[in-house]
């Protein structure tokens, strides 16, 4: 038996509950803002509740759901002490990634551990998450807030989320649709997005620093520093750009008819292993490069890291995204109107590459 000379409580322990309730009460409108129709109630019970009366007009509903975090990302935003776009990358990770099956995002669920809850940073981290469920249309209905003293650093924090979707059985989309001679066509990233930090900080510098301290107040104002070759703007900013979410615009080009056969998120494991995941086995994807230069722009600050890490061709494309968050693979003849579809929405499609015979690779033209 364990024996103590006092009476210990919850907060003794380092659980501050009074802080938890009011960064409940922080994040409660910003949460409301995400509410679609379905939505029943709203946070503070033990389910979020989303009603599926639509699901009856469907043909053959098929729910899609995925999880993700932000990976080491989130190192760097404490050190910035930058907290307000990271939830945008969590959503992004999830949304995205279902929207590779034609899937419209419905509902999001979040988890934050933290070494300690206070609630203005915890605000901050869940307007994040409620910001990208409003660019991807889906509703917050839920979370958790776990404090961990003991286990995590004061400032440290972790997050993880969960997106369900919906799809009918006939409009999903299906990677064995692809053919020898298809396209593929890519929407812009907004950077690095949220893979590939763990090299991201080797290369900065950050790795050990402890926020809070000197060396890490230093280090900030090196990050923030603009750089002419990022185009004028800072490390900083560049690092923490939030992962860019594809599913309004996808969402109008399908709801439109456009025969699009797969689409792959560019995620971990950059181009070469995740548009693989969008090819059949008697297909390879043919992306256009030359060197170190693809066939279209690479963010600068991508380009940035790979030279600093002397990353060759093929570990920068199995790295990073090299511009290309979300590619779209279709019909050679239909490949005019889906850009010019996009392009009314304001998008900027280019092209990546095309389809040929092979065992469902990613090669690279300057391969070849």
């Amino acid at each position: 038996m364990f024996e103590t000379s006092k009476h210990v409580t919850y907060e003794d322990a380092g659980v501050d509950t009074a802080e938890g309730a009011r960064a409940v009460d922080a994040i409660k409108q910003m949460v409301a803002e995400t509410n679609r129709p379905e939505v029943i109630g709203g946070i503070g019970g033990f389910g979020g509740l989303f009603s599926a009366a639509a699901m009856k007009d469907m043909e053959d509903p098929i729910l899609i759901s995925g999880t993700d975090g932000v990976g080491t990302k989130l190192v760097l935003a404490q050190l910035l002490d930058r907290h307000e776009t990271v939830g945008q990358d969590l959503v992004a990770m999830c949304v995205n990634d279902i929207l590779a099956s034609g899937a419209e995002p419905l509902f999001f669920l979040d988890y934050v551990a933290i070494g300690h809850i206070e609630a203005e940073q915890m605000a901050k981290i869940v307007k994040g998450v409620a910001d990208g469920c409003k660019l991807a249309g889906c509703a917050l209905v839920g979370g958790e807030m776990a404090e961990h003293p003991g286990v995590m650093r004061p400032d440290d924090y972790d997050m993880a989320g969960f997106a369900v979707g919906i799809v009918d059985r006939p409009k999903m989309i299906n990677p064995e649709n692809v053919k020898v001679g298809d396209v593929i066509i890519g929407l812009p990233s907004t950077g690095v997005h949220s893979n590939g930090y763990s090299l991201v900080r080797q290369v900065i510098g950050v790795d050990g620093i402890i926020p809070g301290t000197p060396e890490a107040e230093a280090k900030r104002v090196e990050l923030e520093q603009v750089l002419e070759e990022l185009g004028g703007i800072s490390l900083a900013d560049a690092l923490l750009a939030p992962t860019r979410i594809y599913v309004k615009p996808v969402l109008e080009l399908l709801r439109g008819g456009a025969p699009v056969h797969a689409l792959a998120h560019i995620t971990g494991g950059g181009i070469t292993e995740n548009l693989n995941r969008a090819l059949p086995k008697d297909v390879d994807a043919l992306v256009e490069r030359n060197g170190s230069e693809m066939g279209w722009s690479v963010p600068p600050v991508i380009t940035y890291v790979s030279e600093h890490a002397e990353l060759a061709p093929n570990e920068a494309c199995k790295t990073f995204n090299m511009g290309v968050g979300l590619c779209i693979i279709c019909s050679a003849d239909d490949e005019a109107g889906i850009v010019a579809a996009l392009e009314n929405m304001g998008e900027h499609p280019f092209r990546v590459g095309t389809c040929v015979e092979g065992t469902g690779e990613v090669k690279y033209t300057d391969e070849q």
